[in-house]
């Protein structure tokens, strides 16, 4: 496997593995299978695994903590705070406090079973809280040994270069795909501006631009994707026509659509790890194949323009869930 770095120093696999699925949002959950894929990453080379306190709540993190305690594997862990919500509602509530800092970074650190969290992000930014307040917070931690490097996610590049004129970020996480394509605009260029890594999260549209999910009648119970805008019924009849147009380019380079996506990622810049997130091994030893995957400056214009036609309908959250974003 690749590796890439963020940041000045915190070299990753050019592929990570989001975590959060394995918990909830996405159907049923499989503890045993989650395990088998978490060993098989790392088997592949993938050493950069993506969870956050929120996700479960908690259980994310301990079926992580699991699974390190009894594989001992050399793995890179990135975790977020700030976001505080009950098991079972979607419904949040931003704390961005250094009191509750230090309280989710203790959580976490005990239910990951480490003494030191690699990459700490800011989940969502609180508008109750200077973001110079809460960087100078986190840089306490890298001073204490807690944590190593500092992210944010979902950030707006003003909040990005008031933050990192605190103290370094190594990394932002937002979502970022051939159907989410917003931080081009302005925060993707102002983290390569400052020499900052960006992690692109849903890189694969939340299955859909794989070609799966082109039905809502292809989603499990309790799969959260039914109540976004994206993927209600009429969305996603007006939106089929992007995923036919990444199939075929996919086709024609001889790679699955995922890879595809995937590869189109990192094409756009040596700062970037996107994190697919995946409870499947085959999808998993799919999408770990993309670095493999070269797509020239030719290849990546031909395919934007292919899609640049074709509007995305509907918003990538439900209202609740835009709170904080770009901010």
């Amino acid at each position: 496997m690749q590796k890439r770095k963020l940041g000045q120093d915190f070299e990753v696999s050019a592929i990570g593995l989001g975590c959060m699925g394995m918990s909830e949002f996405y159907g049923p959950r499989d503890d045993t299978q989650s395990r088998q894929v978490l060993s098989r990453a790392v088997e592949l080379g993938i050493n950069f695994l993506d969870t956050a306190d929120m996700y479960g709540p908690h259980h994310n993190e301990e079926l992580l903590g699991e699974f390190l305690r009894s594989s001992r594997a050399d793995v890179r862990i990135a975790t977020k705070f700030g976001i505080r919500r009950n098991p079972g509602e979607y419904k949040r509530i931003l704390d961005n406090s250094p009191l509750y800092m230090s309280q989710a970074c203790e959580g976490s650190l005990k239910r990951l079973g480490v003494d030191y969290i690699d990459l700490y992000y800011v989940h969502r930014v609180s508008p109750s809280h200077p973001i110079e307040e809460t960087i100078e917070a986190l840089s306490r931690l890298i001073q204490q040994g807690k944590i190593g490097h500092i992210g944010l996610c979902e950030v707006s590049a003003k909040t990005l270069r008031k933050a990192h004129a605190v103290h370094p970020v190594t990394a932002v996480q937002t979502e970022y795909s051939l159907w989410s394509r917003q931080v081009e605009s302005d925060i993707l260029p102002t983290c390569q501006e400052l020499g900052i890594g960006f992690v692109p999260y849903s890189p694969l549209g939340r299955g859909f631009l794989t070609g799966r999910f082109q039905d809502t009648q292809e989603f499990e119970e309790n799969d959260f994707r039914t109540s976004l805008p994206r993927f209600s019924a009429t969305a996603l009849t007006q939106n089929k026509s992007i995923a036919e147009v990444i199939s075929q380019t996919a086709k024609e380079k001889g790679c699955t659509p995922a890879q595809l996506s995937l590869a189109w990622l990192l094409a756009q810049g040596d700062n970037i790890v996107p994190i697919p997130g995946t409870k499947k091994l085959k999808y998993l030893e799919e999408n770990a194949k993309s670095p493999a995957i070269h797509l020239s400056k030719a290849d990546c214009k031909k395919l934007e323009a292919s899609l640049t036609p074709l509007p995305v309908i509907g918003e990538r959250y439900t209202a609740e869930g835009m709170k904080g974003l770009n901010a």
